[in-house]
C-alpha cells in the first residue's frame, strides 16, 4: 500500500506561481512513476506531468510545458509540481498519482484556483 498526501494548493492571480507537494508513504519502493493529474469542473481528469523514479526522466502535457516542473526529493519522499505563469484555465483539483507494476494510487486532491 502507498499513501499520498497533497499540499500547497490555493488561490492565485493569473501570472502567479504555486508549488504543490505530494508526500508518499508506505511501500514507496514499489513505485515506478510519480505523476500529477488535474480535473476541472465538468471535465475528465487529465494528465499534467510525470516522473520516472528509476531514471528521473519527466514528461509533460503540452498545455503546461515550459510553465510547470515536476521534481522529487528522495530524502523526504516527496514529489513537487512547481507551477509558474498560471492561467485561469489551470484552475482544477490537482491529484498526485503513484504507479507500481500492479497498482495505481491516488491522493485526495488539492484545489488550485487561478483568478483572471
Amino acid at each position: 500500500q502507498v499513501q499520498l498526501v497533497e499540499s500547497g494548493g490555493g488561490l492565485v492571480q493569473a501570472g502567479g506561481s504555486l508549488r504543490l507537494s505530494c508526500a508518499a508513504s508506505g511501500s514507496i519502493f514499489s513505485i515506478n512513476v510519480m505523476a500529477w493529474y488535474r480535473q476541472a469542473p465538468g471535465n475528465q481528469r487529465e494528465f499534467v506531468a510525470a516522473l520516472s523514479t528509476s531514471s528521473g526522466s519527466t514528461n509533460y502535457a503540452d498545455s503546461v510545458k515550459g510553465r510547470f516542473t515536476i521534481s522529487r526529493d528522495n530524502a523526504e519522499n516527496t514529489v513537487a509540481l512547481q507551477m509558474n505563469s498560471l492561467k485561469p484555465e489551470d484552475t482544477a483539483v490537482y491529484y498526485c498519482n503513484a504507479a507500481s507494476q500492479y497498482r495505481t494510487y491516488w491522493g485526495q486532491g488539492t484545489q488550485v484556483t487561478v483568478s483572471s
